[in-house]
This record gives structure tokens, C-alpha cells and sequence, in this order.
């Protein structure tokens, strides 16, 4: 009989849901199993032979079929693993392999250890695992190979995996396996290790007794960093020639509690509404265990440490254990008595255990959201207000109201509503944004004769609905009384604008209507009077006590300010009261039309050529009447019995009842010239009335296109040719005139620059204008005589001086040039005639310098009263007292300075 060795616990697809995305296969790929001897012998299946291997598709484990490689061992579709009795002494660890087949040709895969322990060692801690001395590993051998080799060369060879446990405190190197061939008693065998942790990077984590075969790991392993390795295993020998195939070595670091949970917040924040029941979710809070979680040691659990505050109990959340959901516990939220609340959350791995696990905690702020669970409260169950009559928008009553609710928020915005006392909507109540009161105004004018007062039912309500099971209070509902004020009343007219209808021409005095206004104000018993506010005509006025309409000119329809046959007046009624008030009225009279404006003739003129075709030889005539219908057309066009020549040479024809066609009778020739052919013209009044009108016709020869030719207008309007030849002829003497003017004024001109200067160069005032600062040429003809700013004694030296510079104040002994005289009598002469004769007099004045010399600008007197300013002689020897210069004030002071105090220098 088979016997159960051990099961593995399979998952279905909804134990999952709550801790992320499913991975479907197995749980480890290597399981190393402990079986007692008990359970060989047919004892019962100890709790601690139980391997916690789990395995899971994600599909719900439907059709799943597993196998072994090892037919001493087979797995039930339970997952339960059964071995032969004969087959199964477990004198030495057994591996096997074990394959799930999914129902869509997923294959996964694993390796088992089954080994026999002693009873001792079976009641060691179940978590604890247990290490069994260095296994062997063989290189397996294929069958040719001879009888030598590894055993059960029926079963496919399966390498177990090495199990090293991370953070091991050594000492190092340790040793984790022997590998050795079966050759190795033959000849000389060299082992040697490969892959990721022997000759890569990280290099040097493993290493293997070349000659021996013993594989160490060389230093502390951590799982986190890197959880398993791939090594391949080589054989060669002295010559480094292969002598077995390689075969993969599987290192998993065994994980160790070395990790505490971390939470991916410090500071979680979530809400719930108040009032929430018992179960209701809050929030979710995680953490993260760097540790295996297939194992305790990355399995976290959560728990709430403190709550605060306490209100209404200390406990009013809890958190689930696995997923970290913070739901409600207990009832009693209010967010008016508790708006947050602030919970420490421990994360524990280990399965939650404090004894050995490590733990973390987080702080979730958990904030009471508001509920519309008050119902909005009048503090008052009347208000009152009052208000003028005949006033609009304005507040007469302010409501005000108390809600416990979240201010500005739709569960604390109040809504008033008038249910009752208002039928026809005079007022109306607005809420104020920022304090929630309400003001009832006036939206509708209201009569203090109609209503004295008003009594208003009002109720008020939230923007938001109130919350289930909230029922409204007794005091969201109020009375308002609202007082009408009486005031004075302006009075009004019953029918504004008032319409009458007459006709025109009524003679002045006829009295047209009597407009009367009504008081209001009934009780007050006021006397009306009326004005007149606007007559734009003045054709109108009213009897100021009982508002009677009298004409005082006569109406007519034609007149300017009449629109479309209506006069518009506006009156005004004011009564007595304190202060007086006045309304006004508008009297509308509707002017019916008489035949009382004759038609005239258009156009008043006009051309025709004096031969033409008949039917192109004559002028289409209408009329314009200011009357309408039926005093105006259809007109009659008729021609005057005189003078006889009118209907010897005209003749009219009708075209239609408005127009008419004048003409030329046929074969008769006017001369050009304009003709003035009287029409009478008469409309379709009754009786009809006439208007005799004059038509002025220009008589012209045109060309073949029908138009007036130039000469033929020109004679059209009367001018004979002896006219245009005088035309011409005085065109001519004006052209002669302006020609003979035009000359005149060219030749005064010539004789004007021939003219002698008016005035004296030397009386002249223009020239007057020197210049100072006139230095001559260059440093080179600066050697000037110094000398020569002395006084001179005689003039001797002046005559016989030769010819150079001279000094200002000196006279020219040379005769001078004369200059051009100016006339005594000034003479509007141009300014330019004057320069160029002084310019033209000094060109021809030998007297006159080089402009780059010392100019003489003006003779002063053959001497100087003053003396030379050559007789001070600064170079005498002698010693002279200069302190009197301190005397002399402070703009001497500096003279005094250079020259004073001989002793100092």
C-alpha cells in the first residue's frame, strides 16, 4: 500500500484577489522535505512533515495535472504525494523533479528533496531549516559509460539545488558542496566553476577546490542584492581535456528576516462621511518588506496603536490585518464634534508576530467629511420689515438663520422660499453669500391703497438635500410682516396715450376732448391741476381744472410735426398734496385729410429739340399733390384757352392717371429760345381744386442723338451772335490790359537797379554792424610795429611811413574813395541795391586792406586825449612801493598780491 510522504497546498484563484497581480507556477523551484521514520513505518503523518509549497495558475487549478520523474513517487490531483513502501527506505536524499501541465500547454516545473531525519531532530521548530550534512554531486554518466555511475539510471538525473542562507556570520570560505566524477580513480581530474559569482562579476563569490572538488562560498550572501546563481560545474584533465559534460549548479539564498516593512508615505490622509455605519471603508494603507514573501519573513501585518482623540470611543476604526483597509468600527461620527481624527498604523512582518518580527509605523489623517445632517434654523419664529409704497428693490427685512453645518458649503447655503402671503410676487428673498441671511425686497411695486400690509409665510432649506433620516426642524419655518408706507401718489391718466380722431382745418376754439387724470391717493382727496408739458405746433391748450382740449390755430395735416397723420401733445396733471406730485399724458389726434392743397406741375423745366420724330419731341409732365387719397390723383393736364398760340403750338396727351405727355404740335418749328407754356393741372378732390403752373421749355436743334449742340444751347438761351462777338471782343481787351501791366512792372524794375544808393554809406544805420573779432591771417603776418601805438608827436612819420599796417584811430593820408552818396529824402529802395554799390566801391578802393589784415572800421580824430598807453615801461630798475593797491578795494586785491609786500618775496 502507497503512503502519504507529504502534500503541497495549492491556491485557488480567489485567495489572491487582495494582494496584487496572481504568478502563476509554483511558489519556490526547490523544496527540501524532512520525513520521519514514523511515517515510513505506517505511523501517523506528522504536522511538521507538511511542506508549505504552494502552487497556483491563476485559473482556479481547474484540469491541472501533475507528474514526478521519480515513478517511486506520484502526486494525486489533490496535490497529495504518495511513495511506494518497498521502494521508499530514504537511506540516502532523493531528488526528484515535479511537473504541472496546465490545460493550455503550460508546463512548470520544480525540484523536491525528500530525506529521512531522526525523531530528535523532527521536534526542532517547523520554520527552522535543517541542513543536511555536504551533499555529492556526480557527473552523470550516459549509459554506454559501464556498469559504474550514479544510481537509479533508470530515473532522469536531476541536480538539487544548493541552499545557502543569506547574512551568514561563517566563518568563510564555507563549504556547500562536493563535486566529483566517477573517473576520478582513473586518472587525475581538475574541477573547475563558471557563470555569474565565480569568473563574472561578481567575481570571486564562489570558488572550488580544484583537486578535491569541494565548492565554497567565500562571503556573506544578501537576498535582496541577488537571490540565486547559476553555476556550471567542469571536469578536465591534466592535459585540460574534457572528461565529463558540465552540469548547472542552482544556488538560492535562503532569505532571513533582515528587512523591516516600509510604508511608501509617512503621512496617509483619507475621509469618511459623518455618520457612516459600522464597516464602511476609509482608506488603504501599504507597506513593503524587502524579504521573501513566499516566507514569513516578507508576510506583513497591520494593527492600529492609537487613535486620536478618544470621542466617542477610543477604537472607531480598524485596519485589516493583510490589506492594510482601514474601515469603520463603531457609529458616532460627527463631524461637529470630531472633524479629524489621526491614527498610528504598525507594520509587522513575520506574519505580524512581535516576538520576531520587524516593524514600521505610519500616521493616517483621517478627516470627517461633512453631511447635510442639520437642518438650517430662523433664529426668530416673526420677522417684520416696511416698506414705501411704489418702490422697487430695495430690502424691507433681513432673515437670519443658524446651520451646524460646514460654512460655504451646500450643506450650510441657505434657500429661502416664500410659500405662502404673496400671490402676485411682489417680493422676493435673496441670500447673502457670506453670512447665509436672507433679505426680503421689493420687486414688484406695491399700493398702499390696494395692501396695507403683508403677511409672508417663509420657509427655509440647504442647496443640498438633507441627509437620510434627517428630518426638517420646526424652526425652518417663519412669519415676515411687511407695512406699507403711504406716500404721495402722482396722479395718472386712465388711458395713456388717449387717440381722437378729426379732421383738418378745424377752426380755432373748437373743443377736441376733455383729458382728465385720477388720484390715487382716494383717502387724501387732493385737487388736480393741468398744464400743458409739450405743443410743438401751439395749436392746442387745456382747461387747468377739468382738462378740456381747445384748438388754438388750426390743425393741419401738412405740417411739419405731423407724423403719418398723427399730432402728438403731452400734458401734465399735478396735484396739492405735501410735496406735490405730477404725472403726465399723451394726447394723440389722428388728422383726417381735406382737399385743401392744389396739385403743382413737375418739372418746372425742361428741353426739346425743334425737329425731331413726333414721338421723341415732347416732355413727360406729372404732378405732386400734398393731399392723399382720393384729394390727390388721378390729375388732369389741360392747356389754357389763352393766349391762342399755346394750343397752336402745344398740344398734351395723357399717359395714365399721373403722367402726361407735352409737346410740339406736328409740323410746327419754334425758333431756339426758352418758352413758358402754361399747364393747369387739377386733382380728384371733391370738388377738385386747379392749379395753373408755368413750364419753362428750352427749344434747341440737336444732333442726330437728341442732345443739345453748343451753339444751339448758347442761342437756346437768347444770346444773338452780335452778343457773343461782344463777348469775345471785351475777353480780348482784358487779356491786352494784363499783358501791358505785366510789362510795366518789368521795366520799373531795371530802372530801380540803375538808381543811385538812396543814402550816405556813412549815415546809413545798416552798416553799422562790426565786427571785433577779426584777427587777420596767421602767426606769420602778425610782426606788427608795436611801436606805432604810441602817441605820435607830428605826422611826419606817418607820410613817410611806407605802406602797411596802421592804426585804428589813424586817418588814411591817402585820398580815400568816395563812396556813394544817399539822398537827403529816403526812397523805398531794396536793401539789395544798397550792398551790392557798397561792395562794388569797396572793390574799387586801392585804400582798402587785404581781408586777412588790420581793417580800419572807423576814423575816431587825428589824436588822443588819453596818451599812449606805450609810456608804461614796466622794466624799470628802480624799486616802486606798490602797497597802495590794498588800498584800492577787493578788485585790486589781486594785483596787490602779485606786486605788495616786497619784504615777503
Amino acid at each position: 500500500m502507497p503512503y502519504v510522504v507529504f502534500s503541497f497546498l495549492q491556491r485557488n484563484n480567489g485567495a489572491h484577489a487582495s494582494k496584487g497581480p496572481c504568478q502563476a507556477g509554483f511558489s519556490q523551484s526547490f523544496y527540501s522535505v524532512l520525513v520521519s521514520r514514523d511515517v515510513l513505518h505506517g505511523g501517523g503523518i506528522h504536522k511538521d512533515t507538511l511542506l508549505s509549497m504552494k502552487f497556483d495558475d491563476c485559473m482556479g487549478n481547474e484540469a491541472v495535472v501533475f507528474q514526478s520523474s521519480d515513478p517511486i513517487f506520484s502526486v494525486l490531483t489533490d496535490g497529495s504525494i504518495f511513495a511506494q513502501r518497498e521502494g521508499a527506505s530514504l537511506d540516502e536524499p532523493v531528488q526528484f523533479k515535479l511537473t504541472a501541465n496546465g490545460p493550455h500547454t503550460q508546463v512548470w516545473e520544480t525540484v523536491v528533496q525528500v530525506a529521512l531525519i531522526d525523531p530528535p531532530l523532527a521536534q526542532r521548530n517547523g520554520n527552522e531549516a535543517i541542513q543536511a550534512p555536504a551533499p555529492v554531486i556526480m557527473f552523470s554518466r550516459s549509459a554506454g559509460n559501464g556498469s559504474k555511475g550514479l544510481r537509479r539510471q533508470k530515473r532522469d538525473w536531476v541536480i538539487p539545488p544548493i541552499n545557502v542562507a543569506e547574512n551568514s556570520r561563517g566563518p568563510f570560505p564555507q563549504m556547500l558542496v562536493s563535486i566529483r566524477s566517477d573517473q576520478d580513480q582513473d586518472i587525475s581530474i581538475r574541477y573547475s566553476i563558471t557563470g555569474v559569482g565565480a569568473d563574472q562579476p561578481p567575481n570571486e563569490v564562489f570558488n572550488i577546490d580544484p583537486v578535491l572538488g569541494k565548492m565554497f562560498v567565500t562571503k556573506p550572501l544578501d537576498r535582496e542584492h541577488r537571490s540565486s546563481y547559476h553555476l556550471r560545474a567542469h571536469a578536465v584533465d591534466m592535459n585540460g581535456n574534457q572528461v565529463e559534460n558540465p552540469i548547472d549548479l542552482y544556488i538560492f539564498v535562503i532569505d532571513m528576516n533582515d528587512n523591516r516593512p516600509e510604508f511608501k508615505n509617512q503621512v496617509y490622509n483619507g475621509s469618511v462621511d459623518e455618520g457612516s455605519k459600522p464597516g464602511t471603508y476609509v482608506m488603504h494603507l501599504s507597506a513593503f518588506d524587502a524579504d521573501d514573501n513566499t516566507t514569513a519573513n516578507g508576510m506583513v501585518r497591520y494593527r492600529i496603536l492609537s487613535q486620536t482623540p478618544h470621542s466617542p470611543i477610543p477604537n472607531m476604526f480598524t485596519i485589516n490585518s493583510e490589506t492594510g483597509d482601514i474601515v469603520t468600527v463603531a457609529p458616532g461620527l460627527d463631524r461637529e464634534k470630531v472633524s479629524q481624527y489621526t491614527i498610528i498604523v504598525q507594520a509587522t512582518d513575520m506574519e505580524g508576530n512581535l516576538n520576531f518580527g520587524l516593524s514600521n509605523t505610519a500616521t493616517a489623517i483621517i478627516a470627517v467629511t461633512d453631511i447635510n445632517d442639520n437642518p438650517p434654523m430662523l433664529t426668530s419664529r416673526t420677522f417684520s420689515g416696511e416698506v414705501p409704497e411704489n418702490r422697487v428693490n430695495i430690502a424691507v427685512a433681513n432673515l437670519t438663520v443658524i446651520d451646524a453645518d460646514q460654512p460655504h458649503s451646500p450643506n450650510w447655503n441657505a434657500i429661502y422660499r416664500i410659500i405662502s402671503g404673496d400671490p402676485s410676487g411682489h417680493f422676493t428673498i435673496r441670500t447673502d453669500p457670506a453670512s447665509n441671511d436672507g433679505m426680503v425686497s421689493v420687486v414688484k411695486p406695491v399700493d398702499f391703497e390696494m395692501n396695507r400690509a403683508f403677511m409672508l409665510t417663509v420657509v427655509v432649506s440647504n442647496q443640498a438635500h438633507l441627509a437620510s433620516g434627517i428630518q426638517s426642524s420646526l424652526q425652518s419655518t417663519a412669519g415676515v410682516t411687511i407695512s406699507v408706507q403711504d406716500v404721495n401718489e402722482p396722479p395718472y391718466f386712465a388711458t395713456n396715450p388717449k387717440h381722437i380722431r378729426f379732421e383738418e382745418g378745424v377752426p380755432a376754439g373748437t373743443s377736441l376732448t376733455t383729458f382728465s387724470a385720477s388720484d390715487p391717493d382716494r383717502l387724501q382727496m387732493q385737487q388736480i391741476r393741468y398744464s400743458k408739458l409739450n405743443d410743438p405746433a401751439d395749436w392746442l391748450s387745456i382747461n387747468r381744472t377739468d382738462g378740456q382740449i381747445i384748438t388754438t390755430a388750426v390743425l393741419d395735416r401738412e405740417s411739419v410735426y405731423v407724423k403719418n397723420n398723427i399730432y402728438e401733445a403731452t400734458f401734465l396733471a399735478t396735484d396739492n398734496g405735501s410735496p406735490a406730485a405730477s404725472g403726465t399724458g399723451t394726447l394723440q389726434i389722428y388728422l383726417i385729410d381735406i382737399n385743401d392743397n392744389s396739385p403743382a406741375l413737375i418739372p418746372k423745366e425742361s428741353q426739346i429739340c425743334e425737329r425731331m420724330s413726333r414721338n421723341v419731341n415732347s416732355i413727360n409732365i406729372t404732378a405732386a399733390d400734398d393731399d392723399t387719397d382720393p384729394n390727390a390723383g388721378p390729375f388732369v393736364f389741360e392747356l389754357p384757352n389763352f393766349p391762342t398760340s399755346i394750343r397752336r403750338n402745344w398740344t398734351i396727351s395723357r399717359i395714365s392717371g399721373d403722367y402726361a405727355r407735352l409737346g410740339l404740335r406736328y409740323q410746327v418749328y419754334l425758333e431756339p429760345g426758352v418758352y413758358e407754356v402754361p399747364v393747369i393741372v387739377s386733382d380728384s378732390g371733391n370738388p377738385p381744386l386747379s392749379n395753373r403752373s408755368v413750364i419753362k421749355v428750352k427749344v434747341c436743334p440737336c444732333d442726330e442723338n437728341g442732345d443739345c449742340t453748343t451753339l444751339g444751347a448758347v442761342a437756346a438761351a437768347g444770346l444773338g451772335t452780335g452778343a457773343i462777338i461782344s463777348i469775345l471782343i471785351c475777353i480780348i481787351i482784358l487779356l491786352s490790359m494784363v499783358l501791358l501791366f505785366v510789362v510795366w512792372i518789368k521795366r520799373r524794375e531795371k530802372e530801380r537797379q540803375t538808381k543811385q544808393l538812396l543814402i550816405d554809406p556813412e549815415d546809413d544805420v545798416r552798416d553799422n554792424i562790426l565786427k571785433y573779432d577779426e584777427e587777420g591771417g596767421g602767426e606769420e603776418d602778425q610782426d606788427y610795429d608795436l611801436s606805432q601805438l604810441q602817441q605820435p608827436d607830428s605826422l611826419e612819420h606817418i607820410i613817410s611811413k611806407p605802406p602797411g599796417v596802421r592804426r585804428v584811430d589813424e586817418r588814411p593820408i591817402i585820398p580815400e574813395s568816395q563812396y556813394p552818396i544817399r539822398p537827403v529824402v529816403p526812397h523805398p529802395g531794396d536793401i539789395g541795391d544798397f550792398i551790392h554799390e557798397g561792395l562794388r566801391a569797396a572793390d574799387n578802393d586801392p585804400t582798402a586792406p587785404p581781408y586777412d589784415s588790420l581793417l580800419v572800421f572807423d576814423y575816431e580824430g587825428s589824436g588822443s586825449t588819453a596818451g599812449s598807453v606805450s609810456s608804461l615801461n614796466s622794466s624799470s630798475t628802480g624799486d616802486q612801493d606798490y602797497d597802495y593797491l590794498n588800498d584800492w578795494g577787493p578788485r585790486f586785491k589781486k594785483l596787490a598780491d602779485m606786486y605788495g609786500g616786497g619784504d615777503d618775496d
